[in-house]
């Protein structure tokens, strides 16, 4: 996969694995949640079509010369799989009323405060480039995605997902995908897709810790938080802290995802694992964040961010080489033999990364 392929790569939150799972489900109980599953399976090819006008592969940037400006649009699609929808609420505007809309429009902000206060980054691009967002996906569709150009969520099935806009950090997961496009812009497959979500995470998680005022103590760590209804066994979609815990339900089987390399899966599914093997560096940055303590955007997503906004960072990285990059960062920031330099690298160490 090149570099331009980035910008048009689907990066959804629900992986196919457990979409997968869902719809094969026989319960009367989860019918529509299963009929909703199939056709997100095999929706999100047929997104391609319904996209936002083209748009050309962005430049890479540090996003270092602050321009401060936030800009927010959210649209309605009305329940078609058709992008980007009517404008309901634009930049300034009050509460509709609509949940989806208001909880989308806030969660747009404080991604925006994260990026800006923490790093000073003037949203995806460094530039103040406006942050665009389609609710009400198609009907009771049951994923949510960065398309490109925009955030895409869906309303769930009432069965097994609520309306994902339900969860701040599946919001700030999918926008920090956008971050991801125009700085490292990692491959969408293998071990640079497991990195490309990896670090979606690691952010989705940090702008939920920072709106919420949480240390890394007093975090939960999960992605997906709420998403679930009651009818579910599982907490989230996914743990940062502890990788494969995050559900073990009788439909959706028990999360796959490994917490070290001993345990990592070869597949070609999911474009090379690209959600199954995540795991592996979430739990590398949650024990940065552990071993560092107080708030976790500060020094471990400091490190986090200076390595994806590095210039000419190889889009291809594998864990090795991102794990390399990482602690390379913190001793240029921090210095060598620092408490940030050896958190780092006892992190990677752990996750049987770096030897």
């Amino acid at each position: 996969m090149t570099n331009s392929s980035v910008a048009s790569s689907i990066c959804s939150i629900v992986p196919p694995y457990l979409l997968a799972r869902l719809a094969a489900a026989e319960d009367p109980a989860k019918a529509t949640a299963a009929k909703s599953a199939r056709r997100a399976l095999t929706g999100i090819d047929g997104v391609e079509s319904a996209r936002s006008a083209p748009h050309s592969a962005p430049s890479r940037g540090s996003g270092t010369a602050f321009t401060p400006s936030l800009r927010r649009t959210i649209s309605d699609a009305l329940g078609l799989e058709e992008l980007p929808g009517t404008v309901v609420r634009s930049e300034g505007q009050p509460d509709t009323g609509d949940p989806a809309v208001d909880e989308t429009y806030a969660g747009l902000g404080a991604t925006y405060r994260l990026f800006s206060d923490a790093y000073g980054r003037s949203s995806l691009d460094g530039a103040g480039r406006a942050l665009e967002a389609t609710v009400h996906y198609g009907r009771a569709y049951d994923n949510a995605f960065w398309d490109g150009s925009r955030m895409v969520l869906g309303d769930g099935d009432g069965e097994v997902f609520e309306r994902f806009s339900k969860s701040l950090t599946v919001i700030g997961h999918e926008l920090t995908h956008g971050i991801i496009q125009y700085t490292a812009q990692l491959d969408y497959r293998d071990q640079a897709g497991a990195l490309n979500e990896s670090i979606a995470d690691v952010f989705g998680v940090l702008v939920e810790q920072k709106l919420l005022g949480q240390t890394a103590d007093q975090a939960s760590w999960l992605v997906g938080e709420g998403l679930f209804t009651d009818l579910v066994q599982g907490q989230a979609l996914r743990s940062l802290k502890a990788p494969g815990t995050a559900y073990d339900d009788d439909v959706l089987g028990k999360d796959p995802q490994p917490g070290s390399m001993a345990d990592f899966v070869k597949t070609a599914a999911d474009n090379g694992g690209v959600h199954i093997n995540s795991g592996i560096p979430n739990r590398a940055f949650y024990l940065v964040a552990e071993a560092l303590g107080g708030y976790a955007w500060e020094r471990a997503g400091q490190v986090w961010y200076d390595t994806i906004t590095e210039r000419n960072f190889p889009a291809d990285a594998t864990f090795a080489v991102f794990a390399a990059a990482t602690l390379t960062a913190a001793e240029k920031r921090y210095g060598a033999g620092t408490e940030e330099s050896t958190a780092v690298q006892a992190a990677w160490k752990e996750v049987n990364v770096l030897v």
